[in-house]
């Protein structure tokens, strides 16, 4: 996907000039602010604008030209989806199959599975408005797949959820991504959430795209080292190690292929270690490190 501008009524960019490619298969988080472009971007991608200038592909099609096909391949899900009250779970699920032209005992076949998948299915015969926020998600998640997507959209997903429906929505993600190789492009501000279930990563910030890569990529482009802290005791004064505690010691180190050799000295130079922890630079950290970098480029 390139996409190299789209302006607001203001005139402002409101994406700008950025270019990416998904892989089948993956979880790419695609992550920024409120603002920064995330919503823009989907909407771009999903048909819902036109972009101003560039170029578009979901699986070779172009969602401003054939913004059906596109939606026939795609499953979307929204922070606030809209679905019928008046219907219940099951038969919102039934009427969205319809749609994408699933016959009546496909579509109930499929909205069962996603039901039972999605812990729904003793609420599957009730109104959606006895749903809870939660179990409305949950739905839409279900209704976004009831006619087997290749790609889903996801505007943070976990929204409104207690943490045993998020562990469960999250091990969904992750088995539709490995077992049924569907490409996940979830949008999120949740950068610590985003770093447990994501392979792969775009941060955004004011309508730039300042980086992809996965999380060790990532790290790499920031440079900012790996910090290597041990708990023991007589440590060795030639080794260069930073003392920041009672029996606490710290000090950087390039790569994990170090930590061996350092270890074997710190011992055969007399010291005693009680334990070993290697502290890498977060999503977070490398997320505010570029943001200082752009800024400081403007």
């Amino acid at each position: 996907m390139r996409r190299d501008g789209q302006c607001g009524r203001n005139g402002k960019r409101a994406v700008n000039r950025i270019s990416f490619s998904l892989k089948q298969g993956e979880v790419f988080g695609f992550l920024g602010p409120n603002g920064a472009g995330k919503t823009t971007t989907v909407k771009l991608l999903t048909g819902m604008l036109a972009p101003s200038e560039g170029e578009i592909r979901i699986l070779g099609l172009n969602p401003a030209e054939a913004p059906k096909k596109v939606h026939a391949v795609s499953g979307v899900v929204t922070e606030h989806a809209q679905m019928y009250n008046n219907m219940t779970g099951k038969q919102n699920l039934i009427f969205y199959g319809s749609v994408f032209g699933m016959a009546k005992a496909e579509a109930d076949k499929r909205a069962a599975f996603l039901l039972k998948q999605l812990e729904l299915d003793e609420a599957g015969d009730q109104k959606l408005s006895t749903y809870s926020t939660g179990m409305r998600q949950r739905l839409s998640l279900a209704r976004a797949l009831i006619h087997r997507p290749q790609i889903l959209f996801l505007d943070e997903p976990t929204s409104g959820l207690d943490p045993e429906s998020a562990q469960n929505v999250n091990q969904l993600i992750r088995k539709l991504a490995e077992d049924d190789y569907i490409t996940i492009f979830l949008c999120t501000h949740q950068l610590r959430y985003a770093q447990e279930i994501c392979t792969r990563y775009g941060l955004m910030a004011q309508g730039r795209l300042l980086a992809t890569g996965t999380l060790d990529e990532l790290r790499n482009k920031v440079a900012s080292g790996i910090s290597l802290e041990i708990c023991g005791d007589h440590m060795p004064e030639e080794l260069g190690f930073l003392r920041t505690g009672e029996w606490q010691y710290e000090s950087r180190i390039r790569s994990d292929k170090e930590i061996p050799d350092l270890v074997r000295k710190i011992v055969t130079g007399g010291g005693d270690i009680y334990s070993v922890n290697v502290k890498k630079p977060s999503l977070e950290d490398i997320y505010f490190s570029l943001t200082a970098r752009e800024e400081a480029l403007l």
